[in-house]
């Protein structure tokens, strides 16, 4: 397991990603004394920024730490495909919850993309995002027959896709597997400048931005006390885990665990080999691959996770094989690709048994705010988070946050 007191980000990310690192890089101000603040925000990642920026418009008091560069961490290995369909289809969600609520947390999925889409727009925000609609193809000889129901029930929730045979598909997207859902409503950007982007508007809004590592957490009283590795200590109303994949001792779950998985990306290809509209490609199965492109045209693909591989050395060392692997899968699925592989890395992410975000108070510290557990989802339930947690300190606590939390039953099917 990763020690929290001693994760670096190295141990979260390696390899190199091709994600524009150099152009924003928000300055943190060392601590020199201790003092209070009204929501303390610990991990300036992709997390801790929508929060930040968030609570910072709503009027709060807001600080943020981090002991290292912001979103370099595990916001640096992520492939940024904002995509509302979540790794438990509607159908494998409604057999564990049943239909209704399943139904309201794809809804409120969708509309997580959706409003990520509107803040940066308005914010104008300079992240690379932009729409895409969704492919999800089917896989194995059972395929067809899953896709097709997963789209009945889809539209009897009335979200949005068309259910595309071997022949549409072929026509529409050059692509041969026997069926695709494809969809309306995701997207996909740079994940570092998306984050420093946000932290930037935060700041701007009189967020301060700090560097300190938090190395203790006292809740037992009408404030939380923050203590840091240099002495000082901050004490704040509320205070919101943002620390990635690597969850505080004060924290557990038995929902959660830890998964590696890698990724390439292409040298940029000629415009005429990427396939329609750059549509974010997924794979209806357990173990799927993933695949966007880069507004140069770059080719992401991504998987072949593992939770029996997560110490950081042991992780890194498979990169070659691992790319290899990727490869060869791009060049099945994209034959037209020029499949090398400019870009390796690999990260470890955190993900739930029901494929569920951990979102909302600690259990036992009603003032301490988390968000932990989002599987292929990450930046779509960063969004989810930012807004329920903001809410929750706010009084505005939803009955469907339940669906969310941190202590939440494990369904017996899993």
């Amino acid at each position: 397991m990763l020690d929290p007191d001693r994760v670096r980000h190295d141990d979260l990310r390696g390899g190199t990603p091709p994600w524009h690192t150099m152009l924003q890089r928000p300055t943190r101000r060392r601590i020199e004394e201790s003092f209070r603040c009204g929501v303390l925000v610990v991990g300036a990642g992709i997390t801790g920024s929508l929060a930040a920026e968030h609570l910072a418009c709503l009027g709060h008091d807001v600080c943020v730490i981090d002991r290292q560069r912001p979103g370099f961490g595990s916001t640096t290995a992520s492939t940024a495909m904002l995509l509302w369909e979540i790794d438990r289809s509607l159908t494998e969600l409604t057999d564990l919850y049943g239909f209704e609520r399943a139904a309201n947390i794809y809804r409120r999925s969708e509309a997580a993309v959706g409003g990520l889409m509107q803040l940066v727009a308005a914010r104008g925000l300079v992240c690379g995002m932009s729409p895409r609609h969704s492919l999800y193809l089917a896989a194995g000889e059972s395929g067809p027959r899953e896709l097709r129901a997963e789209h009945d029930l889809r539209a009897r929730v009335g979200l949005p896709g068309e259910l595309l045979d071997h022949p549409a598909l072929l026509r529409e997207f050059g692509i041969h597997r026997e069926a695709a859902i494809v969809s309306p409503g995701s997207s996909d950007a740079d994940p570092v400048l998306l984050s420093h982007a946000l932290l930037a508007e935060a700041v701007r809004q009189d967020a301060k931005l700090f560097d300190a590592h938090a190395i203790g957490y006292d809740s037992s009283s009408d404030a939380v006390i923050v203590v840091l590795d240099e002495g000082h200590v901050i004490e704040a109303k509320h205070v919101v885990l943002a620390t990635g994949y690597v969850m505080p001792d004060i924290l557990t779950s038995d929902l959660h665990k830890v998964v590696s998985s890698w990724a390439i990306a292409t040298p940029p290809q000629q415009p005429e080999t990427i396939w329609r509209d750059k549509a974010l490609i997924w794979e209806a199965s357990e173990q799927y691959n993933y695949l966007r492109a880069t507004p140069e045209n770059r080719i992401v693909i991504g998987g072949e996770d593992d939770d029996t591989v997560v110490e950081p050395e042991a992780r890194d060392a498979l990169m070659p094989a691992k790319a290899r692997v990727l490869r060869e899968k791009l060049k099945a699925l994209w034959p037209r690709a020029e499949a090398m592989a400019e870009f390796v890395w690999s990260g470890a992410f955190g993900t739930t048994i029901d494929g569920l975000p951990l979102i909302g108070p600690v259990p036992g510290h009603p003032r301490i705010h988390a968000a932990y557990g989002y599987g292929g989802n990450g930046i779509t339930y960063s969004y989810l988070a930012s807004r329920m947690i903001a809410a929750s300190i706010a009084g505005d606590r939803k009955p469907w946050f339940d669906d969310f939390a941190i202590d939440r039953d494990a369904p017996k099917e899993c």
